[in-house]
């Protein structure tokens, strides 16, 4: 397992269209993609439950990458919250 921890930049936090953005990314990889903050657990490949988590800027958040292909998961997640976050 993979994880990373990321403090969130954007001003509205994670609204829909960034978490659109997440969902379609994360639904890249085979492996498990979690977000986890503001004290809510998601599965980063289901938009509902990401946007549920209700996470705003100045958050920080974590994000756990686990099974086959978790190293390119991790590196494109990474890079995807570091862009648009």
């Amino acid at each position: 397992m993979k994880e990373f921890q990321f403090t969130i930049k954007d001003p509205a936090g994670i609204h829909a269209r960034p978490a659109g953005l997440l969902v379609k990314k994360a639904a890249q990889f085979q492996s498990a993609v979690t977000i986890n903050g503001n004290g809510k657990s998601a599965d980063a490949k289901k938009l509902i439950k990401v946007m549920s988590l209700g996470i705003k800027q100045g958050m920080e958040i974590s994000c756990q990458i686990e099974g086959e292909d978790e190293q390119a998961a991790f590196e494109a997640m990474k890079s995807f919250f570091d862009d648009n976050l």
